[in-house]
């Protein structure tokens, strides 16, 4: 397990043009925990303590018709959001995270922003986290429409930490799936991970403009995979850095924060996860001159995707119906 790395300037290129510089520190102790990472998904938590009903046996109420394009967000609700902020560890080897509770608050005020009854756990325990994504693994959900999860924290290669302990997400998301938690079946579910994955560095490609470069069949029943509709938004790629500054907050989370605040509600979600990619990838390197292989590094968010459909927060017209 590699320590956290300590560095000193930073210059943060804000949409308008204007730059602060202020100390950052980098996530390094990430989760990769998603299908296709080596997770197995039969792992985890087992919700309510019990093994879940097999697949072929379940029947969940149908949220929207089989070929929409899109999701419904038109239930009553639009969902929980539970967000897990870690600042400080009971492992001597994890230094607190200064600058996590700006990302928790204002990611907070942006979902908020977006209609979901927001939930905040801040330095939780692993059996305190299992708790909480238990009781909303159990609630109805019948009239939401969807679910939204943020963990802040330390991580590195397969691993999330919790106050006292490392898991891997694969703990948390597994009490989502549709046999565990069938009235988020056909949901969305997402999870949005600020953490590193490793303790590599990235340290980018410079892109020059050339000389000679000019300008210039619906109401029928249908099965789907327990694990379908979830989708994962990571701040960096497996093996590599995740960055944070200690006054501002992270690279990831103020990119996610604003792109959700300004466009949140007029494109799709993995169109505004792709800006969100754009931002961090162009607005942010480090400046650590004093510490040259430190100095000028980049990072770029990583995405899993298993939605079946288009999702838009759009706003919610009256007179609502759940189903």
């Amino acid at each position: 397990m590699t320590d956290e790395c300590i560095t000193r300037n930073f210059n943060v290129l804000s949409s308008n043009g204007a730059g602060n510089r202020s100390s950052i520190i980098a996530d390094n102790t990430d989760a990769k925990g998603c299908p296709g990472s080596g997770v197995g998904v039969g792992g985890g938590a087992t919700a309510a303590g019990a093994p879940p009903v097999p697949a072929n046996k379940l029947v969940a109420r149908m949220p929207v018709d089989r070929y929409a394009s899109e999701y419904n967000m038109n239930h009553k609700n639009r969902g929980l959001a539970l967000i897990f902020n870690h600042e400080f560890f009971d492992i001597p080897s994890l230094k607190s995270r200064a600058g996590t509770n700006v990302d928790s608050a204002e990611l907070e005020s942006a979902l908020q922003g977006l209609g979901f009854k927001v939930s905040v756990h801040k330095d939780c325990k692993f059996r305190d986290i299992l708790k909480h994504v238990e009781k909303a693994a159990s609630q109805d959900h019948t009239d939401n429409d969807c679910l939204a999860v943020a963990i802040l924290s330390h991580g590195e290669h397969g691993y999330l930490y919790a106050k006292d302990t490392q898991y891997k997400l694969d703990n948390i998301w597994h009490y989502f799936t549709a046999n565990y938690c069938p009235t988020l079946a056909g949901k969305p579910k997402l999870f949005f991970i600020q953490a590193c994955q490793g303790d590599r560095l990235d340290g980018g490609m410079t892109l020059e403009k050339t000389t000679t470069e000019t300008d210039g069949d619906s109401s029928m029943s249908y099965k789907i995979p327990i694990h379908s509709d979830f989708l994962f938004s990571y701040s960096t790629i497996p093996g590599y850095y995740s960055w944070r500054n200690i006054n501002n907050g992270s690279w990831f989370m103020q990119s996610l924060i604003r792109e959700l605040n300004t466009n949140g509600k007029k494109y799709d979600i993995l169109t505004l996860l792709t800006f969100v990619n754009q931002r961090v990838a162009i607005d942010f390197e480090s400046n650590v001159p004093g510490t040259p292989i430190m100095d000028r590094q980049k990072q770029i968010p990583c995405l899993t995707s298993m939605l079946t459909r288009i999702l838009r927060f759009s706003d919610k017209p009256n007179g609502n119906k759940a189903g």
